[in-house]
């Protein structure tokens, strides 16, 4: 399946970093709206470039755009895409706004084109190894979840100095004004809506604590929300509560509570990231958490992943499952029903800043199915 790079910036590198593993995708070209950019990237991984988006939609063995852009593009360039007869794989969000994304989805839909959004870490071994505990019932009935997704003081860490591997500086304007929120949230809320399955409602609150985060720009807004907290009530009865924070302890804790013990990983960046369960004990008439942990096996072994920073994902995965689902005529695991309802759910909490209160739910997805390799 041949693919075509829209957007040479930070995230690039680390997509060319996987591409490796996943040979049914040919990489033909990339571009960007800034030919400097093009021109650096491309010779440090030795690509073909296009001249301009316009020229790339043009070439009629493009079959997958990979939208790399910054987030508040990706509607532009992925309707562009589809408009074009394009699937269409986009960075997180899908689009920033609940209107959009729906047009989007739309528009695939009209079009019999797939659509699907990152992240993709609801396929790493590490959750595919979760989803299986959980389906052999491993705690029992789940009743309630913790995840945590706290990155610590951003704005106080040097990263101006963050580059990746073919020179691009990490985009700290425009992560700021996104936030983290619309650009980390996505990491638990996938593999939840994956576990668990559709979310009914959400109550969340946002807060915008640090106001002067940077000093050589301003930013527009400045006051986008820092730190949110989400309580999900799910459809199947689970709630979960997630928070998001550039400001709290780094942690990205997932614990999952269920009747008969706790299901636990440390870290959802590491693709390999040991998963532990944690039974109740009864003792007469007493009844306590076992103080010894279980490491289960990972339902297979994970790639050597070669990448630098904090995390082991494989960022191909994704746009690889969509090439493997139009290659099989099947819907993909990260189908644009999924995407659409996670982007949903994301937009929801970056928006209780403003609008406050529980928000319902206005989309719905057919449960995935696990990898093959997992089942």
């Amino acid at each position: 399946m041949k693919i075509a790079i829209v957007g040479c910036g930070f995230v690039a590198d680390f997509y060319l970093s996987t591409l490796s593993f996943h040979p049914q995708l040919e990489l033909v070209g990339v571009t960007d709206k800034r030919p400097e950019r093009v021109k650096k990237f491309a010779e440090y991984h030795s690509l073909p470039t296009y001249d301009s988006l316009e020229e790339l939609l043009a070439d009629p063995q493009v079959d997958i755009v990979l939208n790399l852009t910054n987030p508040r593009s990706h509607f532009e360039v992925s309707k562009a895409a589809l408009s074009a007869g394009k699937h269409v794989y986009s960075e997180k969000p899908l689009a920033m706004s609940i209107d959009q994304a729906k047009e989007l989805v739309s528009l695939a839909a009209e079009k019999g084109l797939h659509l699907s959004s990152a992240p993709c870490s609801a396929l790493s071994e590490t959750a595919q190894t979760v989803w299986k505990a959980l389906r052999d019932n491993a705690v029992g009935k789940v009743y309630l979840v913790y995840a945590e997704m706290d990155d610590g003081l951003v704005h106080k860490m040097p990263y101006q100095h963050w580059i990746s591997d073919s020179g691009t500086p990490w985009p700290y304007q425009d992560e700021f004004e996104v936030g983290c929120t619309l650009e980390h949230a996505g990491y638990y809320v996938n593999w939840l809506t994956m576990f668990f399955g559709p979310a009914q409602s959400v109550t969340a609150f946002s807060s915008c604590l640090v106001h002067d985060k940077v000093q050589d720009v301003v930013l527009a807004p400045n006051d986008t929300p820092d730190f949110s907290v989400a309580c999900i009530q799910f459809q199947s009865g689970v709630v979960a509560r997630l928070t998001c924070s550039i400001v709290a302890t780094h942690d990205h804790q997932l614990r999952i509570f269920g009747e008969e013990g706790v299901l636990s990983i440390h870290d959802c960046w590491k693709y390999d990231d040991p998963v532990y369960v944690q039974r109740m004990l009864r003792i007469r008439r007493k009844v306590l958490m076992n103080p010894f942990r279980q490491k289960l096996p990972l339902v297979r072994k994970t790639p050597n992943f070669k990448t630098r920073g904090a995390q082991k994902m494989d960022f191909c995965r994704g746009v690889a499952e969509m090439a493997d689902a139009i290659t099989e005529n099947r819907s993909s695991r990260m189908a644009a029903d999924v995407s659409l309802h996670n982007n949903e759910l994301a937009i929801a909490i970056q928006n209780s800043l403003a609008t406050g209160g529980p928000y319902t739910l206005t989309t719905t997805f057919e449960p995935p199915q696990p990898m093959v390799w997992a089942q």
